[in-house]
């Protein structure tokens, strides 16, 4: 009896964990992934960068692991569809040249960051700041 409560415990810990896990979207670049956070009422959005871009990627530094990318909105503008995103790619198994030295560094996590002030049409966003999405200290 106590194997199968173990059991059923672990089950629904599994069940959780996996709703809690974000979706990622297949995409062949970031704008798709902007659009959505701008509408998401949480501001994010999550994907994974598939085709020739993210084939080259990989192949220039002999990783192995997909290109994560991962859209945060930092600020709401007055202007509706108009925010400030954070635009963060990252990947594991990154191996970067070791300069001075010869050779490539160990394997590691490279992550690149930027961040956009991005309305739908494309556009920067023409109103002042609305709401700051950060969390505060």
């Amino acid at each position: 009896m106590k194997a199968i409560t173990v059991l059923v415990g672990a089950a629904c810990a599994l069940i959780a964990s996996a709703a809690m896990a974000q979706e990622r979207l297949p995409v062949r670049d970031a704008k798709q992934l902007m659009l959505s956070a701008l509408d998401a009422p949480d501001g994010k959005a999550h994907g994974i960068l598939v085709g020739e871009v993210a084939d080259a990627i990989s192949k220039r530094f002999n990783a192995t692991t997909p290109i994560y990318i991962d859209v945060s909105t930092e600020k709401r503008y007055a202007q509706p569809g108009c925010s400030r995103l954070n635009v963060r790619f990252w990947q594991d198994g990154v191996q970067l040249p070791n300069y001075g030295a010869g050779g490539l560094q160990a394997p590691r996590r490279q992550t690149i960051d930027f961040g956009i002030n991005y309305c739908r049409d494309g556009q920067p966003p023409r109103s002042p700041v609305l709401m700051d999405m950060r969390r505060r200290p």
